[in-house]
């Protein structure tokens, strides 16, 4: 920690990541237009800083540089620095690493960028040391080498900083010329079966990234195609992710990613993105499979999430460090000494023989819990006991060792609510409601919904992007939209209070003017309204959050269908053409579109439920529609009276389906054919039954 006593300009900002460098002896300046206007004044070239509160590699540069005088001292003589909160300007991230990927192949974060004062940039990289270390260029050296450059040449610097912003613009041209079809799918499988680690699943080499919307794809292929290696390639990975270190045994929830082949070392901080997605996987897994473990996985991931991640208004928190104490890790991992001392003798020597706990450790020499050499069902046929007394079991020393790490010092916690993450959860919580009838969830995700429409939006309705202490600010995102009204879809099929699809149908109607691109198809990443930047992007990648467009395609198929909106219909038609070029060149990294071209090639169903609300009929009906795997299917409630007829206003769908003789009625369609109404729970199972084979 930083022993400078004054505080710079980043003592007035919001982000928990911009006040953990408040005390650097580097004048900071957040994002803004007065930093750009002291550099073109003072004739100073920009130092760009880019990281989020719980990056690992951010910490070390901080203490390394930032925190170091020397550092500082170059810095505020020759550049004008600029601290950016990658979770808060996504639209100034996701530009400057394109440009940071164009000039060096990777990238990352701490993202660090040298440009002019017109935000042109003429040098990219990530992390680096203060001075030349295993390889890697010292930030004393660069900061050096580029001062005297921008002081000796400074045309041949701003002739750089062009060329690179125009090979940017071409880079985010996404919209590539090509054509998809139901076939895409199967090159999709196929890519994803020759990237497949057998031995424990996930695809490609270390680091692996859970990238759940893979999987779900994948569960849909299966289902589409019958190849029982789709569904394989799912369960192994979800098996082998939840019994590596990267999942938190003790206190649930996942870590970002492991560094492993594994799964066994995780960077140890948690997002709130990643627990979305893969509760959302692990219960389309369980509804397909009907293997309880997967809900359970869910189960233990909402525990996490309400428990710790989770504002008394009902907003969502961000992310949770890796680092404690200054170590990474450290919060998470244990000695055999201490597990004893919290479990005792017996139950200490038990459990650490089963979670791979040992004197050597598996993690500088500490050890990660996890049953990656024997799983549950193993470990109790060889000790003897049924699954469930095992279990029982683990859960009882689970529930001391959490006790007892909770006397730990916690790693830090990242505190700001994004509406973009929040609205991955409202889905989450919203779908794992219906699939396992819990209230709760549903009243957790209403309850986060709420909040974002009381605390996330403006006086004319425009939805911003962060909250954090009490304000709101940041015009939204795509994703920030794209994602709420995924999660508000999901929200009124599970609660089936009109006021969420209404509100999705605003939503989704305000993001198309905002931020949908006329010419070419496509959604632009920050809004027409948005402060305009060296290029205007989209983002088509699904890479660990699915993009904005691969998600706002599927809220289009689902909303043009519900309303019978014919100008919806054509751009939704319009979103898939756009990308098309992009999916064809490599379609496994585009699987949260493919799960929207999965809807759109069909088939589909539409499956209508109408009656007295409340009745056990109608309970009885959506339980057998929400027992099994219908990701195509789309399900309205129609109640009787004043209130069916404003469903039957926002849903064309639905006019004429009522209640057959005052019973609750089914009406099931699929693939643009209709069946007889049923008032009898057992044909409608029937009828429902097409869609699981």
């Amino acid at each position: 920690m930083t022993t400078h006593n004054t505080t710079n300009r980043l003592a007035n900002e919001k982000s928990p990541y911009l006040l953990q460098h408040a005390y650097n002896p580097v004048d900071w300046f957040p994002w803004s237009e007065e930093a750009f206007d002291i550099a073109k004044r003072d004739n100073k070239p920009i130092f760009l800083s880019i990281g989020y509160s719980t990056c690992h590699w951010c910490h070390v540069m901080e203490r390394e540089s930032f925190e170091d005088e020397e550092v500082a001292g170059l810095l505020n003589r020759d550049y004008i620095s600029i601290k950016v909160d990658r979770e808060e300007r996504p639209d100034v991230d996701h530009i400057y690493m394109t440009v940071c990927q164009a000039l060096t192949g990777q990238g990352g974060w701490p993202l660090t960028i040298v440009m002019t004062p017109d935000k042109k940039p003429f040098f990219a990289g990530t992390y680096f040391p203060k001075h030349k270390r295993y390889g890697r260029h010292g930030l004393m050296d660069l900061l050096t080498q580029l001062g005297s450059l921008w002081r000796n040449n400074p045309d041949k610097v701003l002739e750089t900083g062009e060329q690179i912003v125009q090979e940017v613009e071409k880079s985010m041209l996404a919209n590539l010329n090509g054509s998809i079809s139901a076939e895409t799918l199967d090159q999709a499988f196929e890519i994803y079966e020759q990237r497949f680690d057998p031995e424990y699943g996930g695809f490609g080499n270390k680091p692996k990234f859970p990238t759940s919307h893979n999987l779900s794809f994948l569960m849909r292929y299966y289902q589409r195609s019958g190849n029982e290696k789709a569904l394989q390639m799912v369960e192994k990975t979800l098996d082998s992710m939840h019994r590596g270190g990267m999942y938190d045994h003790v206190g649930y929830g996942f870590s970002r990613y492991s560094v492993d082949e594994k799964w066994l070392v995780p960077h140890f901080e948690k997002m709130l993105y990643d627990n979305a997605l893969l509760a959302w996987t692990y219960i389309e897994a369980y509804q397909l499979t009907g293997k309880k473990k997967y809900a359970e996985v869910a189960e233990q991931i909402f525990a996490y999430v309400l428990r710790d991640m989770t504002d008394s208004e009902g907003g969502f928190y961000s992310a949770e460090d890796a680092d404690s104490e200054g170590e990474e890790g450290k919060f998470y991992v244990w000695s055999p000494k201490e597990i004893v001392e919290a479990l005792g003798d017996e139950d200490g020597e038990w459990y650490c023989d089963l979670f791979d706990i040992t004197d050597t450790g598996n993690f500088e020499g500490r050890g990660i819990p996890n049953l990656i050499h024997q799983d549950l069902e193993t470990a109790a046929s060889r000790k003897g006991l049924a699954l469930h007394e095992l279990k029982e079991r683990v859960e009882r020393c689970s529930q001391q060792l959490f006790a007892a790490r909770e006397k730990r010092i916690h790693p830090g916690k990242d505190d700001k609510i994004l509406t973009s993450w929040n609205g991955l959860m409202i889905m989450a919580l919203a779908k794992a409601s219906k699939a396992l009838g819990n209230e709760s969830y549903l009243q957790a995700a209403a309850k986060a919904a709420q909040f974002i429409t009381i605390n996330l939006r403006r006086e004319d309705g425009r939805l911003l992007a962060r909250y954090r202490d009490g304000e709101a600010a940041y015009p939204g995102y795509v994703d920030d939209y794209a994602f709420l009204v995924w999660g508000l879809i999901e929200l009124y099929e599970a609660a089936f209070d009109i006021r969420y699809l209404k509100l999705a149908v605003e939503l989704n109607a305000q993001m198309i003017d905002l931020f949908w691109d006329e010419e070419r198809g496509g959604l632009y990443f920050y809004g027409n309204d948005g402060e305009q930047l060296i290029s205007r992007n989209k983002e088509i990648y699904d890479g660990a959050l699915p993009s904005g467009n691969s998600v706002a395609a599927m809220n289009l198929l689902k909303l043009s269908k519900l309303t019978y909106d014919a100008k919806l219909s054509r751009i939704a038609d319009t979103q898939l053409e756009a990308f098309a070029g992009s999916i064809e060149r490599y379609p496994a990294g585009h699987s949260m579109f493919l799960i929207a071209l999965d809807f759109a090639y069909g088939p589909t169903s539409e499956i209508v439920i109408a009656g007295r609300k409340g009745s056990d009929e109608i309970a009885e009906m959506l339980e057998e529609v929400r027992s099994g795997f219908r990701p195509n299917a789309i399900t309205v409630f129609v109640p009787d009276g004043a209130e069916g007829e404003e469903v039957g206003r926002l849903i064309p769908l639905v006019q004429d389906k009522r209640a057959i003789g005052g019973r609750a009625t089914a009406y099931v369609c699929s693939d643009f054919a209709c069946q007889s109404p049923t008032t009898d729970l057992e044909e409608l199972r029937e009828l429902l039954q097409p869609e699981q084979e």
